[in-house]
């Protein structure tokens, strides 16, 4: 009876040690989450005041950013909940300026993102074997390439005065996020494969 308990208690421990949470990677998905949550309002309220100012062509794109941002943030949280762990309640913070000062700043935002926390994220998530969490970080680091894109392109037609080159439609795939302007949309999504018939028109 005693080696039967011994050997109950070596394997409770040894499952255990075998079962520790990937730390780094939750700290990541948080992060994530809250980086997406906040974008996502952020962008919309850049939306809001490119409209106000008469460039309904920005306003268009930064509507598309904004629902693929809070994609992101749906995906980093089921990959968090898959964990065991939940968001912490958070606040989104930012500042609405003109839409020329909001396009540098979403260009600052998605910079960082592609240039710094993605790339980290991502060797995290491959590093502690979260594959949930590693394809949804690689779903937001692809569309936030994307997005730095047309952010760029979107900045140099306001300061030039020809925002009417600017793509007025766009299109969001449901499950990832991907962003295509209205000349660009595929049959199916580059990073899923989800059907364009899916896709959210914005």
């Amino acid at each position: 009876m005693k080696k039967l308990l011994l050997f109950a208690f070596a394997s409770l421990i040894f499952a255990s040690c075998g079962q520790q949470k990937p730390t780094k990677t939750i700290a990541d998905l948080k992060a994530g989450i809250k980086g997406e949550t906040t974008a996502s309002a952020k962008y919309a309220a850049f939306a809001e005041k490119a409209r106000l100012e008469g460039k309904d062509t920005v306003a268009k794109l930064f509507e598309a950013a904004s629902k693929a941002e809070s994609i992101h943030a749906a995906n980093h949280t089921k990959a968090l909940e898959s964990l065991g762990e939940k968001m912490d309640d958070f606040k989104p913070e930012f500042q609405v300026k003109s839409t020329a000062e909001n396009l540098q700043a979403a260009i600052d935002g998605e910079s960082y993102e592609v240039n710094t926390m993605y790339p980290q994220f991502l060797a995290d998530a491959k590093a502690e074997k979260v594959e949930k969490a590693e394809k949804s970080f690689n779903w937001a680091y692809e569309t936030e390439k994307k997005h730095l894109a047309f952010y760029t392109k979107a900045l140099a037609a306001v300061q030039a005065h020809k925002e009417n080159t600017l793509p007025f439609n766009y299109a969001v795939c449901p499950v990832c996020g991907n962003t295509y302007d209205e000349a660009t949309i595929p049959a199916n999504c580059d990073f899923c494969g989800t059907s364009k018939d899916k896709f959210i028109k914005i």
